[in-house]
C-alpha cells in the first residue's frame, strides 16, 4: 500500500518541483521607464559641432560675409545667433550685424509664456535694402513664428535675400516655410517636444526629445 501511495503521488510532486517561476516584471517596468525619460539628440559637444557647420553653410549660402546681417528669435534663437557670429567672425576675420526680433506672442509654445505674453523690443539695423539676412531660431515647427519673423523685417527695408537657419526641424510645418540652413531634423511624435537647452538660459547645452507632459 505504502510503495502504490508513493508511485502515485511522484509525478505530482515532480510536476511542483520543476514548475517555472512566473516571469518578472522588471524588463516591462524599465522599457517604459526609458521611454519617458527624455531622449539627448544634441549633447554639449554636438551642440558646438551642429553650430560651427551652421556658421559655414551661412557664409556658403549668402556667398561670404558682405552686406550679412544675422537676426535671432527671441528667446533662444537670439543665443544662437550670437554664437554663430562669434564663430563667423572668427573664421572670417570680419565684423558681422546681428539682431533680435521678440514676437513671443506668435511663438508655438504660446501656452508655456502665459495668456497675455509681453512683446518685447525689436532691435534691428536702421534699414535692411539690400542685406542678406539671416534668421535664426531654435526649432522650426509650424512655421507660424518665423511668418511673423517676415513680417516684422518688412518694416525694415527690403533685404537683398532672407534665409532662415534652425538648429531643429521638428516638421509639422502649418505653412510652407521651410530652412535653409538645419541643424538636425527630427522626427517628433504625436505628444512629444523638442526642447532646446543653452548655457546662457538654462545652464546646459542639449537638445532633448521629451513628452509633452514631461517637466
Amino acid at each position: 500500500m505504502l510503495c502504490d501511495l508513493r508511485c502515485r503521488t511522484a509525478p505530482v510532486a515532480r510536476f511542483f518541483r520543476f514548475v517555472p517561476p512566473r516571469a518578472s516584471t522588471a524588463p516591462l517596468a524599465a522599457y517604459i521607464a526609458r521611454m519617458t525619460k527624455p531622449t539627448t539628440l544634441l549633447d554639449a559637444r554636438a551642440v558646438d559641432r551642429t553650430l560651427r557647420r551652421m556658421a559655414d553653410e551661412i557664409v556658403e549660402h549668402n556667398g561670404g560675409t558682405d552686406h550679412l546681417v544675422i537676426v535671432g528669435i527671441e528667446r533662444r534663437g537670439v543665443q544662437l545667433a550670437d554664437r554663430i557670429v562669434a564663430i563667423i567672425e572668427k573664421q572670417e576675420q570680419a565684423t558681422i550685424t546681428r539682431g533680435a526680433l521678440d514676437i513671443t506672442l506668435y511663438r508655438d509654445d504660446l501656452q508655456t509664456v502665459g495668456p497675455r505674453p509681453v512683446v518685447g523690443r525689436t532691435q534691428l539695423p536702421l534699414t535692411l535694402d539690400g542685406k542678406r539676412v539671416v534668421i535664426v531660431d531654435d526649432v522650426l515647427y509650424t512655421g507660424r513664428t518665423v511668418r511673423a519673423a517676415l513680417d516684422e523685417l518688412a518694416d525694415f527695408g527690403r533685404p537683398a535675400r532672407i534665409t532662415l537657419a534652425v538648429l531643429v526641424d521638428r516638421g509639422g510645418r502649418e505653412l510652407p516655410i521651410h530652412a535653409d540652413v538645419v541643424g538636425r531634423t527630427v522626427e517628433v511624435a504625436p505628444g512629444q517636444r523638442v526642447d532646446v537647452l543653452l548655457s546662457e538660459v538654462d545652464d546646459r547645452d542639449a537638445v532633448v526629445l521629451a513628452d509633452r507632459d514631461a517637466a
